[in-house]
């Protein structure tokens, strides 16, 4: 990915950090719920740490414990650094790395909120790109990421920096989007698939290779079987990676409610013209990653 798509990547995010895109939609709940958040966290949550953008819940699959160190690779708003710090306590840290300032600025707005009835004191959140982290070597128990490296120019970077900063015998826990077979020409080169989280993913088994070949032991990067169709509910706030509308075994779409035109965004809506024309269920998967560095 060139710098100047990158800046696109930024730009655009940073547009939906700016946006009303939040929880308080009924459609962007309903995502968050089909891709593995219950409605518990969710209430618990300030509905500004949910934008309608993942594509998993990592933190569910974690086993994240009291007084671990866990990092979120593109944070965005929260949502992920929130639950991870309810769940490792006061004495564990919950840390939040994104390139985008105006995500940084509503992450750290809502980690200044009540969460379950109580201010979370053990977050901190860094500016930097997540194949550079800001991070000591060794220093991470847990690395959990949402829908985020598929947009990494440089995955083979990503891979070696998670490596670095984990403890030996730290784990990944990740959602992401990968290929199941290659996409058509122009899919493949249009930008907004890649703001989208679909060009720019690399196939399952280059993800699997790409882990092995940084360190990591016992990769395991599975299809989550979750219909990228969920990405609809938000009707007029169609998410990251919306697929087209129409599949034959897709989830069966509900009447969104009609959202203010300034709820929307470039990301939410950027994909309309090209799911009319492909039902990205047919090439892409949220997958569940996991991967432990060996002791």
């Amino acid at each position: 990915m060139s710098e100047s798509l990158t800046e696109q990547v930024r730009q655009k995010y940073g547009a939906v950090a700016a946006s009303g895109v939040s929880g308080a939609n009924a459609g962007v709940r309903a995502i968050a719920e089909a891709f593995g958040y219950s409605a518990d966290d969710l209430a618990a949550l300030p509905a500004e740490a949910n934008l309608g953008l993942s594509c998993g819940n990592p933190t569910a699959t974690a086993n994240l414990r009291p007084g671990e160190v866990v990092v979120d690779l593109g944070c965005g708003a929260g949502i992920d650094v929130l639950l991870a710090a309810r769940k490792v306590g006061p004495a564990g840290r919950a840390i939040g790395i994104d390139m985008t300032p105006a995500m940084l600025e509503r992450a750290r707005a809502n980690a200044a909120r009540p969460v379950g009835g109580q201010i979370l004191a053990n977050t901190e959140f860094h500016l930097a790109p997540i194949d550079r982290l800001p991070l000591p070597d060794g220093s991470v128990d847990c690395l959990v990421s949402n829908c985020v490296i598929n947009l990494a120019p440089d995955k083979p970077a990503v891979f070696r920096e998670m490596y670095r900063v984990l403890k030996p015998g730290g784990r990944v826990a990740v959602s992401d989007i990968a290929l199941k077979k290659e996409l058509p020409a122009d899919l493949a080169r249009s930008v907004e698939a890649y703001v989208g989280c679909v060009a720019g993913a690399i196939s399952l088994a280059d993800y699997e290779r790409g882990l092995r070949e940084a360190g990591f032991e016992s990769v395991q990067v599975v299809d989550a079987h979750k219909d990228l169709n969920a990405y609809a509910l938000a009707d007029g706030q169609t998410a990251c990676c919306s697929p087209a509308m129409n599949s034959g075994d897709s989830l069966p779409l509900a009447e969104a409610p009609c959202c203010p035109p300034a709820a929307a965004s470039e990301v939410h809506g950027g994909l309309a013209n090209l799911v009319r024309r492909y039902n990205i269920n047919d090439y892409a998967a949220s997958v569940y990653v996991y991967a432990l560095k060996g002791r």
